[in-house]
């Protein structure tokens, strides 16, 4: 089932691309993800849940896709990014940031913000950068 969802993000507009590896774009995401997890750990000194998570998700993102960068694999859409990384990674690898692009999403779209200390355990468990 996900190899025919991973097929079919290949034909579709801003999915994925294998391209020429890019170690210069792969540090950049990498700082990009260090420098999101400072303004995530800002915001939640702030108390400010909302951008707290959304930007937890966003680091952990720009991680993920440092990564896929470094091994040539260009990607538009979330979706298809997180899908290749499971299955070049696994599951248990990609988890975390499953779980937290619904918090976003959730947080961003819907208003639906987790209490502080639900989101101060975002901070604590994300993958390291």
């Amino acid at each position: 089932m996900e190899k025919d969802k991973l097929k079919w993000f290949f034909g579709i507009k801003e999915g994925l691309r294998i391209v020429e590896p890019n170690e210069r774009l792969a540090k950049s995401y990498l700082e990009e993800a260090k420098a999101s997890l400072g303004r995530a750990e800002k915001n939640f000194a702030d108390g400010d849940l909302l951008w707290t998570t959304v930007v937890i998700y966003y680091a952990e993102y720009y991680g993920m896709y440092s990564f896929l960068q470094r091994i040539g694999i260009k990607c538009e859409n979330h979706s298809c990014s997180i899908l290749a990384a499971t299955l070049l990674l696994g599951k248990d690898k990609i988890k975390t940031i499953n779980d937290h692009q619904d918090k976003r999403i959730d947080a961003q779209y819907y208003m639906k913000i987790d209490k502080e200390d639900k989101v101060g355990e975002m901070l604590r468990t994300r993958p390291a950068t």
